[in-house]
């Protein structure tokens, strides 16, 4: 194989720069293709850090704390999680919107930026995109869990069923079936493909036997040869084409289940842009939230540098602007319908009693922290600041979820039925498990599979190497 080729599977040991980084790099550091190699696949196959094992060592606990707060719910039955009437749904749908928001900024990173042709993804996507596969993974128990007979969640699928019973398909609830099980189909088929060529690279890379035997299986052949790059970039692109419509149809359709009720401060057709903003945010947040950690643990700082960290920020602040957008709008149409239920559920988001303080931690957490801070140049790019408003973000969202759903239901049309939700054990358990699961899952990668598309970051070290007229010789590669 040609050591000039950014692509191939094998590269020479030489760590001679293959060119000398701007000043605002993408890549920093003067690497070649030879050290790109090095560095990200030996976070896989070196030795892992103590850190690695402290930390997935709290993952742990928490997802037994998932564990515990499922088996006890199975046990004893869905009224452990605090509904009631009125509030039938709570902390699970919260959960399920939430984490489905979370997956939208992987599968956006990935398919739409590609399609754009856009540089600075190169170093987020893979993270990115495994991030989306276990945040939908997450989302979707929740739903399971709230039917109270979560084994028979087949029923919602149109199989034939000798018992006559068949989906209502004029449900949204049916709707999230269909659009979450094809986003994670697809999601996970983009994620796998991208990840084909490392796999390649870490099998010729490895020492240990059974390291090579299964990186050889899932690598599915790779030799690295013109015919194999061809057939990778068309199924690149078609499943980027796929995924891109997938970002905003999801989280429509899960918009949905709000919007077509007849709820007050659900009935509303901001709701499918206004959630698929908030998704965005509240994605890209946590792309922040695993990036700026990672790249100061694996000393990643010149593959993710602070001009990925400028550009998330800048997303971030972006996206932020649509939701304040949003929730200015839909404060206005609640008051400007003359709808006395519609104004008073506006009027009880923010100044009720009982739920009023969570109304006010929400805009401060979602829009006066991050709008205030991320507009500094200097927040963008320090990883402490950055990391702190997107974590803000991240409750901040959290929060929007959890007023939407449960302020909207405590009080409905009569006074009669008002009612209070309060969380219980099982509620909490099973919201802090599942960041355990996440993070497991998360971890599980990080240690296994490259964080960072190495063949990419290769791509980009011959790309910027023509722009600035450096291009490695055969004799300075070997």
């Amino acid at each position: 194989m040609d050591p000039v080729d950014p692509n191939n599977t094998i590269v020479a040991e030489e760590e001679k720069p293959a060119f000398v980084s701007p000043a605002d790099p993408f890549l920093a550091g003067g690497h070649s293709y030879a050290t790109v190699t090095r560095d990200i696949t030996g976070v896989v196959l070196k030795k892992t850090p103590k850190g690695w094992y402290l930390g997935f060592a709290v993952a742990i606990f928490l997802l037994l704390l998932l564990n515990y707060g499922i088996t006890y719910l199975f046990a004893i039955g869905v009224g452990n999680f605090g509904i009631n009437i009125p509030v039938a749904w709570a902390f699970a749908i919260t959960n399920f919107v939430w984490w489905i928001g979370i997956g939208h900024a992987g599968t956006l990173i990935s398919a739409f930026l590609l399609l754009m042709r856009q540089k600075w993804r190169t170093s987020i996507n893979r993270f990115a995109e495994a991030m989306t596969i276990f945040a939908v993974m997450c989302a979707g128990m929740f739903p399971m869990l709230h039917m109270g007979r979560p084994w028979l969640f087949f029923w919602l699928f149109p199989y034939p069923d000798t018992m006559g019973l068949w989906p209502q398909f004029r449900s949204p609830l049916v709707w999230d079936v269909f659009a979450v099980s094809t986003y994670f189909t697809v999601s996970l088929l983009f994620w796998y493909t991208g990840l084909i060529p490392d796999l390649g690279t870490l099998r010729d890379r490895a020492k240990a036997k059974f390291a090579k035997v299964t990186y050889g299986f899932f690598s599915m052949g790779w030799r690295g040869s013109a015919r194999h790059w061809r057939r990778f970039e068309v199924a690149s692109l078609l499943l980027a084409g796929i995924a891109t419509p997938l970002v905003v149809s999801v989280h429509t359709v899960v918009s949905f289940d709000f919007t077509i009720a007849i709820v007050p401060g659900w009935h509303s057709t901001i709701f499918p842009p206004y959630f698929v903003a908030g998704a965005i945010y509240s994605g890209f947040a946590m792309v922040v939230m695993l990036g700026i950690p990672m790249r100061r643990w694996y000393h990643l700082e010149d593959y993710i540098t602070v001009r990925h960290l400028n550009n998330m920020g800048k997303m971030l602040l972006a996206t932020g602007m649509i939701v304040t957008y949003s929730y200015v709008m839909e404060a206005f149409m609640g008051w400007y319908s003359a709808d006395k239920y519609e104004r008073y559920v506006i009027w009880n988001r923010y100044f009720g009693p009982g739920y009023g303080w969570l109304g006010m931690i929400l805009v401060t957490t979602n829009i006066l922290i991050p709008m205030t801070f991320l507009w500094s140049h200097w927040v963008r790019t320090h990883t402490v600041p950055l990391f702190l408003v997107a974590t803000s973000a991240q409750i901040g969202m959290w929060l929007e979820r959890f007023v939407i759903i449960v302020q909207s239901l405590h009080r409905d049309y009569m006074p009669s039925i008002w009612g209070m939700f309060y969380p219980t054990p099982v509620d909490w358990a099973v919201l802090f498990g599942s960041l355990g699961l996440f993070l497991t899952l998360f971890y599980l990668f990080a240690r296994f599979l490259p964080s960072i598309s190495i063949f990419e970051l290769r791509g980009l070290v011959h790309q910027t190497a023509e722009e600035q007229g450096v291009i490695e010789t055969p004799a300075e590669a070997d």
